[in-house]
């Protein structure tokens, strides 16, 4: 693969900004079409492997329905996609993050400037006051939960509140990585809408315009083919040496529960002390892994080996976050994760 510089990839743009949507046509007409329906339900959970759009259709999704508050008006009725015009009052609002009647729940900044590991229950608590407010706009209210995933026990149990006893005229879209493993009573309150890995043709295209990279760059191709179908996956394959990172690391999960500690070594060395290209390429190797393992598991109905590769995920992610969110030492965390995987997998 063609060495290309991290920075050249960094300028990515945000979902709230996305004007296309790449490979999702069906999910968007089940959104368009409930809508029209004049019957849509309150919360839509949408879910999918990381990276392939989810977040996009959510914003997507806001827009149409802020800038078009009657679900029965004829250009509704007639409408094919959800796009709007982004040159539209709306759609200009809401990529500056200034929409009234949009209420994005994320991980955001602590006290000292770092980005928090979990969705916390004060920022999901914001939802109250949100849906309680009638002077800041008329019409609908959305709120996207960017993600389910993210919200810590206390955040889960107050975002289940409201949902409980939806106001009117109020719409959540709730993005999951995992739908499978948030909390029943979530789930139990939303649609589900499972959007699946995008196809390579759409994965270039998504990436081009997510960034400044050129749809018919040979390295954009390269890294989409090698993606699963993940527009984020891309754009870390294209950053340095992030393929081979993750060819190194798949080797060593190959061979566990055997461990070889002069390879876990080297590759602590080579994810560095601060390069976050890096450290997602190893994460994001580790994920696809344990994520496959779970399904063959989940197949073959092993449900203690389940549950423990389950917990030893859960672990990961947390620990990952904290290593990127602190900037910590990489090895450790190399050495960490192995050893929780060859425990697992014995």
């Amino acid at each position: 693969m063609s060495t290309r510089k991290t920075e050249q990839v960094t300028n990515i743009r945000h979902p709230r900004e996305a004007v296309d949507l790449h490979g999702h046509h069906a999910a968007e007409t089940a959104l368009l079409n409930a809508y029209r329906s004049g019957r849509i339900p309150h919360a839509w959970m949408i879910g999918g492997p990381q990276g392939i759009g989810k977040a996009t259709l959510a914003y997507r999704m806001a827009r149409f329905v802020l800038a078009n508050a009657n679900p029965m008006a004829p250009s509704v009725q007639r409408a094919e996609t959800l796009a709007l015009d982004p040159q539209h009052a709306v759609a200009r609002q809401i990529a500056a993050g200034a929409h009234g009647g949009l209420l994005v729940l994320e991980r955001g900044l602590n006290d000292r400037g770092v980005l928090r590991t979990v969705i916390t229950v004060d920022e999901t608590r914001e939802t109250i006051s949100f849906f309680g407010s009638t002077a800041a706009v008329d019409g609908w209210r959305v709120c996207i939960v960017d993600t389910v995933d993210e919200l810590n026990p206390n955040a889960a149990n107050a975002l289940l509140k409201i949902l409980e006893e939806p106001p009117q005229r109020s719409l959540f879209l709730l993005v999951s990585h995992s739908p499978a493993r948030a909390l029943p009573t979530i789930l139990s309150r939303c649609r589900k809408l499972s959007l699946r890995p995008l196809a390579t043709a759409d994965v270039i295209q998504a990436a081009a315009c997510a960034t400044d990279i050129a749809a018919d760059d040979p390295a954009l191709a390269e890294a989409a083919a090698a993606s699963d179908g993940s527009v984020s996956r891309a754009l870390v394959l294209l950053g340095g040496d992030a393929l081979k990172l993750q060819q190194r690391t798949s080797a060593l999960l190959a061979a566990l529960p055997r461990i070889d500690p002069l390879e876990l070594h080297a590759l602590g060395d080579a994810l560095g002390t601060s390069d976050r290209v890096a450290l997602a390429a190893f994460i994001d190797g580790i994920d696809r892994w344990i994520g496959a393992k779970l399904r063959v598991e989940d197949a073959n109905a092993e449900l203690p080996r389940l549950a423990r590769l389950a917990e030893v995920w859960e672990k990961i992610i947390r620990s990952a976050r904290d290593t990127e969110s602190y900037n910590l030492e990489r090895k450790p965390l190399v050495f960490s994760v192995f050893g929780m995987l060859a425990e697992a997998t014995r």
